[in-house]
């Protein structure tokens, strides 16, 4: 049986990349940890450390060791919380990943129809793709929300499906959305403050590409990752912006906007995806079930 408590001390070390600060991490002398690690070294077979400078460093053993342990005491950290949670009673948890360059209020709308879920305990991540998709592949995320389908890596075992394509609306707050700019949309937006995603958003190459078309020159003096941030912005009459329809619903609880056009050519895409284990998820299986059907 692999001692754990050598294992610890050998992560430890490998974190530190020395025994000296290890030791003074686990208030223990460097003696008794270098003795532990060396069990742990002659238990494998193998050495895991090798002298680097005045520190340690992996081995090539030692690297696939400490990616094990990385993985043992991480899911060994989660231990006491989901402890606590199954002695007060069954909870519905979901972890979702929100990759930065989408709407929030899209996402938020997308979410709504398991918000309801009793106990439910959904938990947010929001980041650039990549790395969500990591998450997801090692089981930490039940499912990412992404403007871009999942890349083609057969080591992932990842699946992708285009959940949503909604046209995008402007909004503007009342001081600035008046009668006259109503009619002369979209030129307006030569004139007006605008607000645009960053180009982390995959709907700001469409926009871009929407404004060339328009031969407009829009005045842009904000560009914001968020979407709810940039709504909130607006709302303070910083200037107007575009939204996906899907979370323009959210817009109306928002004092002070008002709708200042459509253009049903340019679509925000949201792609839901999965691993493997995610496709068998109830609350995954009732919110994607909720998109196919939305009209």
């Amino acid at each position: 049986m692999l001692n754990f408590r050598h294992l610890h001390y050998f992560w430890v070390v490998a974190q530190e990349g020395g025994f000296a600060r290890a030791a003074e991490r686990l208030d223990m002398a460097i003696q008794t940890v270098s003795t532990q690690v060396r069990e742990l070294e002659r238990s494998l077979g193998h050495q895991l450390l090798k002298p680097a400078g005045r520190g340690v460093a992996l081995t090539e053993a030692g690297q696939t060791a400490f990616a094990r342990a990385e993985e043992i005491f991480r899911l060994g950290s989660l231990i006491p919380e989901e402890v606590r949670q199954a002695a007060q009673g069954p909870t519905a948890r979901l972890a979702v990943g929100l990759s930065d360059g989408i709407s929030k209020l899209a996402a938020h709308a997308l979410l709504a129809p398991v918000l309801g879920t009793e106990s439910l305990r959904l938990l947010c991540h929001e980041g650039e793709v990549d790395p969500l998709l990591a998450e997801l592949a090692m089981h930490k995320l039940d499912l990412v929300l992404a403007g871009r389908p999942a890349p083609h890596k057969p080591g992932l075992r990842l699946s992708s499906e285009l959940l949503v394509q909604a046209p995008v609306d402007w909004y503007g707050p009342k001081t600035l959305v008046h009668a006259a700019e109503l009619r002369e949309f979209p030129l307006c937006l030569n004139r007006l403050p605008v607000l645009l995603p960053t180009a982390h958003s995959a709907l700001r190459g469409t926009l871009d590409h929407w404004f060339a078309e328009q031969g407009l020159q829009p005045n842009i003096v904000g560009e914001f990752e968020d979407s709810a941030l940039m709504a909130v912005f607006a709302s303070r009459g910083l200037g107007v912006f575009p939204v996906s329809r899907l979370g323009g619903e959210d817009l109306e609880r928002m004092h002070g906007l008002r709708l200042l056009g459509h253009v049903e050519e340019v679509k925000e895409e949201i792609h839901a995806i999965r691993s493997r284990r995610g496709q068998h998820h109830p609350l995954v299986l009732q919110l994607l079930d909720a998109a196919r059907r939305a009209p």
